[in-house]
């Protein structure tokens, strides 16, 4: 069985955001708004989303569609 994932998309902004937030964006592979991200739905992931909560919207992937960069 293959583990669970979830897409995260940033919709909003970074600018003026704290650099700690900027840098969670970049390592969540976002950075602009619109860009979404499919990564494994793990404790350390959910962590970083939790810090940038305000800036992203989060749903769980299904197999059958495809998330864009």
């Amino acid at each position: 069985m293959t583990e669970a994932q979830l897409v995260i998309k940033q919709v909003r902004s970074a600018i003026g955001t704290k650099p700690k937030h900027r840098g969670t964006l970049r390592a969540l592979g976002l950075g602009r708004i619109g860009r979404t991200s499919v990564l494994p739905d793990r404790p350390e992931i959910r962590g970083m989303v939790a810090r940038v909560s305000h800036l992203v919207e989060v749903r769980p992937h299904d197999a059958t569609e495809g998330a864009t960069k």
